[in-house]
């Protein structure tokens, strides 16, 4: 599963990831930066409990680095979750608790 994006009609559609991850959730800030969740390629369907890696992409370089790995669960990223001046990006990690 690789992230693409196009205009609002269809047109202009470029692949943005490029690797054997499969990645989800994506949200933009400004076209300049893209935050999205990255499951292990064995991860069919984003369901709850699942480790994950919370990436940033460059949408001008296309580098990406780790911001943190965490357990994904409905609500982990909401639209929007930058701060306005794209500095800050709001997420939520869900931790596991034994009965």
């Amino acid at each position: 599963m690789q992230i693409w994006r196009m205009r609002a009609d269809g047109s202009e559609q470029e692949q943005v990831t490029f690797n054997d991850f499969n990645n989800w959730f994506r949200t933009f800030h400004r076209r300049q930066q893209m935050v999205f969740l990255t499951y292990d390629a064995s991860v069919t369907w984003p369901s709850g409990d699942k480790d994950v890696m919370l990436r940033l992409m460059s949408l001008k370089d296309k580098k990406i680095s780790v911001l943190a790995k965490i357990v994904w669960r409905a609500g982990t990223i909401n639209v929007p979750s930058w701060s306005p001046d794209g500095r800050q990006f709001a997420f939520v990690s869900y931790q596991l608790v034994a009965d």
